[in-house]
Parts: structure tokens; sequence; C-alpha cells
């Protein structure tokens, strides 16, 4: 189930807040957040976000594209190293 339209997208409030220092700050540097669950926001657009997945800080720059998406869907929290008993893609 998604989030009420009238509420709006739900961001954290200290991302704003980074997001704006970053904008007024000529480097590019990543900034990063924990907030996988924030909404990409037009704002946003063209900032580099270090998204942390529980281990490391996975790097993700935002594009138009990634607007009205989450965080958490850029930075895969899991690694799949494949099957462990597949023993067909072993042959070929």
């Amino acid at each position: 189930m998604s989030r009420s339209v009238w509420k709006g997208p739900f961001v954290d409030g200290y991302l704003l807040n980074k997001a704006e220092a970053a904008r007024s700050s000529t480097r590019n540097e990543i900034i990063k957040i924990w907030s996988r669950r924030s909404t990409i926001l037009p704002q946003f657009v063209g900032l580099t976000f270090g998204v942390y997945n529980g281990k490391k800080f996975i790097p993700v720059q935002v594009s138009e594209n990634m607007v009205g998406h989450k965080f958490g869907e850029f930075s895969p929290t899991r690694t799949f190293t494949g099957h462990s008993s597949d023993k067909k893609a072993k042959r070929g």
C-alpha cells in the first residue's frame, strides 16, 4: 500500500538540510545518509548520496529518472553469490 497523496512524500528533515548545504557549497562531495526510506525529490538531482546498506555506504548519483523512488531501491542490502548446487551452470 502506498502513502496517501495528501500527506506528500516522506523525507527526513536532516536530509533536506544536508542537500541544501551541498547545493550552496561548490565541492562535489558524497552526502552520507542512513535514511533508506526517504523519497528522492527534484532538489536532489545532480547530488551524490552515500546510502548505507548495513555494512557500507553505496554511492548513488541522483538523476531525473530517480525522482519519486526511495533511496533504498538503489542500495542493495544483500549480495547474490549464486546458487550453491547449480550443477548445470558449472557444466556449460
